[in-house]
């Protein structure tokens, strides 16, 4: 059963966004994660929607998505990800 973790962001200090940017990956990697799509948002079909940018990535299950979002290498980027944009992450599964 994969997992998706889907962050909606709005940038505030796009110098520390791109810091925090380059760093995920690396914490990403031992969890078997992949980085599916990173896009800015075109347009708002229905509804509402207050972000201006979406992350996707996949994860092989649910304990693997707990254990990178608990692992010091993550939480250690957390402060940074807090200074440079409003993020609100949500996890899906199958």
């Amino acid at each position: 059963m994969s997992a998706c973790v889907i962050g909606h962001i709005t940038v505030r200090d796009a110098d520390k966004w791109a810091q925090y940017r380059a760093q995920v990956p690396a914490t990403l990697a031992p969890w078997g994660a992949e980085l599916l799509f990173r896009g800015q948002r075109a347009a708002v079909l229905s509804g509402e929607h207050a972000h201006t940018d979406t992350v996707v990535i996949r994860f092989p299950d649910l304990t693997a998505v707990d254990a990178w979002y608990a692992s010091p290498a993550y939480q250690a980027l957390i402060p940074l990800r807090r200074q440079a944009a409003d993020l609100d992450l949500v996890v899906f599964g199958e």
